[in-house]
């Protein structure tokens, strides 16, 4: 469970005079949460423990107690992944960090920690002999330091001193960077790789993000729909499986779609409408699906078609892949990873077959996919095969957060009511 530090790493920290290291892990948002430890107490394979509800706490602060042990909420241990020891380049003084995993005291991990989900759903992958292959790609907008939550967010000024009217670290490996069809947004596509790493990739490079906007006065922004009447903000994701061998298993030899391929897409289709509140988590996602504006609406797929919920990209044989096209930014990488690869796995160990591949646009057909946050949060808490899927616990912990969340947003009226209502009613 607990491998010993590399012997190496003591030194490392001394020649580069690093004194802090900071232990984190993605809590149910995927926000960095943790500790700070000595860099000695570090290379030496210190334990490092925290409450078992951290990584269930709200993003309002908040914390659900409807867990495994409600009365007690126990110590958790945090194990380091040394592969991610980095510099942290924000930090005034020398600090590395490293990502964790959440461990109960007894050694298994943590049912209630996202990365422990990914981990146990490729668990399953690997018992079959088969290995994900995934890429992330992830929007956000870059906005000018909003000091007053009430006001909207505004572009930042630009290099000749006007803000933008029109379109135009931490080792993470992009593929390609562009500017996206919202003012000031953008776009980052992750390599492809391992499953983990790429989640880690994708957690990394949303913190990092944030704090470097933070030392330009900036706001590096992953709602879903952050600025009315702009684009929303997604995190589509790339996936495939390959064999022990490293075939792709979605093509056959002779280069056609293969069963599995098939199979995979039924899986996503079947379930995945009852994983919504994953996708989307916020009451402010639900904003981000409306139709023609490239979210989607279902969960039907097609051919390089990007008005369906499932796209399949043009490619040749061996990188046949699914792009998935339903999560927005706000949503945590390591549980839409986790969800997405289930629900195709399932398709395939219970061969289920898919819709047609659909020609011409998916907004013609009926919307499918949650609404609200209400509609999505009753199916997620009460689905059987969420739970099969992503564990007992986990949805029931998942559920109660998001109806903490909710309740929170209840008590705050908005701009809207106070526009329309206060005079009128």
């Amino acid at each position: 469970m607990h491998r010993a530090p590399p012997a190496s790493l003591a030194q490392s920290f001394k020649d580069r005079g690093v004194r802090d290291i900071e232990c984190i892990f993605p809590d149910v948002s995927g926000y960095p949460r943790g500790k700070l430890m000595p860099s000695g107490s570090f290379a030496a394979g210190g334990e490092l423990r925290i409450a078992q509800a951290i990584p269930m706490q709200a993003v309002t602060g908040e914390y659900s107690y409807d867990l495994i042990f409600p009365d007690e909420d126990p110590d958790i241990l945090l194990v380091p992944d040394y592969g991610t020891v980095k510099p942290v380049p924000w930090a005034t003084t020398p600090r590395d960090m490293a990502i964790h995993d959440c461990h109960e005291l007894s050694g298994e991990l943590c049912q209630f920690a996202p990365r422990s989900i990914l981990k146990q759903v490729l668990a399953r992958y690997d018992a079959m002999g088969l290995i994900p292959v995934v890429a992330p790609e992830i929007e956000f907008y870059l906005t000018a330091a909003n000091v007053n939550p009430d006001d909207a967010l505004k572009p930042p000024m630009g290099r000749g001193g006007r803000a933008e009217v029109g379109q135009s670290a931490f080792g993470i490996r992009g593929d390609t960077w562009i500017h996206e069809v919202g003012l000031t947004q953008y776009e980052i596509n992750l390599l492809h790789g391992n499953a983990v790493e790429m989640a880690d990739q994708a957690f990394l490079f949303k913190y990092a993000a944030k704090e470097i906007a933070l030392k330009h006065r900036l706001n590096a922004v992953f709602m879903a729909k952050p600025i009315a009447g702009e684009a929303g903000s997604s995190m589509h994701l790339h996936q495939s499986i390959v064999d022990a061998g490293g075939n792709n298993i979605f093509s056959n030899a002779d280069g056609s779609e293969s069963e599995s391929f098939h199979y995979f897409i039924g899986g996503l289709q079947a379930y995945l409408p009852d994983l919504m509140l994953v996708f989307a988590p916020f009451v402010n996602s639900y904003r981000r699906f409306i139709k023609g504006s490239m979210a989607p609406v279902n969960l039907l797929w097609g051919h390089d078609n990007r008005t369906t919920g499932l796209r399949i990209p043009r490619s040749d044989p061996a990188a046949r892949r699914v792009e998935t096209r339903v999560a927005g930014a706000d949503a945590n990488p390591y549980l839409i990873l986790a969800a997405t690869l289930a629900a195709g796995l399932a398709g395939i160990e219970e061969k289920l077959t898919p819709t047609q591949a659909l020609e011409g646009s998916a907004y013609d057909h009926s919307h499918d996919l949650a609404r609200t946050f209400l509609a999505a949060h009753e199916q997620f808490e009460a689905s059987a095969s969420a739970r099969r899927l992503l564990g007992d616990h986990f949805v029931t912990a998942y559920a109660s957060v998001k109806d903490i969340e909710y309740q929170n947003y209840l008590s705050e009226i908005g701009a809207w009511e106070r526009r329309f209502l206060l005079p009128q009613v």
